[in-house]
């Protein structure tokens, strides 16, 4: 019936009414957004390409070298100071006096009667005793043999050449000097002094340049004898080398074409300075011109010459037996 509200029919429910929505343009325009350009085939993870890529990229790191480990730096001595490293060395040198500013200990090493010695003379002169580990004694001695025990010591202080002479005659023998000419190697040098410390040398004398000083691997081959013999140091060795000929030594020069054998040196017994020469060249002309004599030590054909320690060491025992043989007399 008209005007009836009450008329069933069809209606439209609240909220059913279709339409634009609020935000709906943000969501209108992202839709017609594109996806950006396509990924490379050996980017897409899925794809066969990208397999090709990781497996050459496998390849190449394996063909590639590894990079070595870096080892620790070595730090050797401190600024005006010299380490002696080695048990015998380290107690030659407290034995010789010469002055100790510290003493290392490796953790957990095996004592014996040389490293009591050294804690009893560090406990006796006040020197202070530091226990590390042996990777910080390999660190601290620059890589040297130290079985453990390591001595640090103010750098070695050179004598005069006169003080040596003054020595010998103090003792009332004749001098005996070795002089080294371009002897480089600081382990020749070590076995130079402790031939020089058997064979009752009163010194050893080195050039400033192009020749070995008293370092630490000097000290660890003369097992502490670089503590008993003197060591002078010289600008110029020719000039030294005159000076004392003037003093009254012969200045004898051990060279491999000597007629001479070092065996039958009939100045001997008299003042005498001994000069060695590297092994690989043997003495400068200088040097050559400035000796008295040169003398050379019999040897095979086999071997073309001795290095500077052995050669010393022979010349020295056969110049001490000459001496021995000439008092007994």
């Amino acid at each position: 019936m008209a005007g009836n509200s009450k008329r069933p029919g069809a209606t439209r429910k609240t909220g059913s009414k279709k339409g634009m929505q609020v935000g709906s343009g943000g969501q209108r325009r992202k839709a017609l957004e594109g996806r950006g350009p396509t990924p490379k085939a050996e980017d897409r993870t899925y794809h066969v390409a990208h397999k090709r890529k990781v497996e050459a990229e496998k390849r190449a790191q394996a063909q590639r070298p590894q990079q070595r480990t870096r080892k620790p730096k070595l730090s050797g001595p401190p600024p005006g100071k010299e380490l002696i490293a080695g048990r015998n060395s380290v107690v030659e040198a407290a034995r010789g006096g010469v002055p100790l500013t510290a003493l290392y200990f490796a953790a957990g090493i095996d004592h014996d009667e040389r490293t009591r010695e050294l804690m009893q003379h560090a406990a006796e002169h006040s020197i202070p005793v530091f226990e590390t580990s042996r990777l910080d004694l390999d660190q601290r001695s620059g890589g040297l043999a130290h079985q453990g025990v390591v001595a640090e010591t103010p750098a070695y202080e050179y004598h005069d050449v006169e003080d040596i002479l003054d020595a010998a005659e103090a003792k009332g023998h004749a001098p005996l000097i070795v002089a080294l000419d371009s002897v480089t190697d600081p382990r020749n040098l070590g076995a130079i002094l402790r031939s020089a410390a058997a064979f009752g040398a009163d010194g050893v004398i080195v050039p400033e340049r192009r020749a070995a000083g008293v370092t630490a691997a000097a000290w660890k081959v003369s097992a502490g004898a670089a503590a008993r013999v003197p060591v002078a140091r010289v600008t110029n060795l020719t000039r030294a080398l005159q000076d004392l000929k003037r003093a009254g030594c012969f200045v004898v020069g051990l060279d491999g074409n000597a007629n001479t054998d070092v065996a039958t040196i009939h100045l001997a017994v008299d003042p005498l300075v001994l000069v060695v020469g590297s092994e690989g060249k043997g003495l400068s002309r200088l040097i050559r011109e400035t000796c008295d004599l040169t003398a050379a030590i019999p040897i095979s054909g086999a071997v073309e010459s001795l290095n500077a320690g052995v050669a010393a060491a022979i010349a020295l025992y056969e110049i001490s037996r000459t001496r021995a043989k000439a008092a007994s007399e």
